[in-house]
């Protein structure tokens, strides 16, 4: 019968003969994740020590109701749940 060892090599092979179409999208996937996972961990290290950049500070415009100003993808009022 098959050992351990001989049946880790055949789920690696059919591992490997039916995700080659989406290893491209996995390893780029990875790679963002190592990446982001590398932020964090600068911006953590950073929060630590007290080296970490002041926050940028974003001005927005406050815009009275009844303007007839809708944000994108927000419904506006009076409108019905379904077109």
């Amino acid at each position: 019968m098959f050992g351990l060892s001989e049946l880790a090599i055949i789920l690696v092979v059919v591992i490997a003969v039916i995700g080659v179409k989406k290893l491209p999208e996995l390893t780029r996937s990875a790679g963002k994740a190592a990446r982001i996972l590398k932020a964090e961990a600068r911006a953590a290290k950073d929060e630590e020590t007290g080296t970490a950049p002041a926050p940028k500070v974003v001005r927005g415009e406050v815009v009275p109701p009844g303007t007839g100003t809708t944000p994108p993808g927000a419904r506006a009022t009076g409108s019905p749940d379904h077109p």
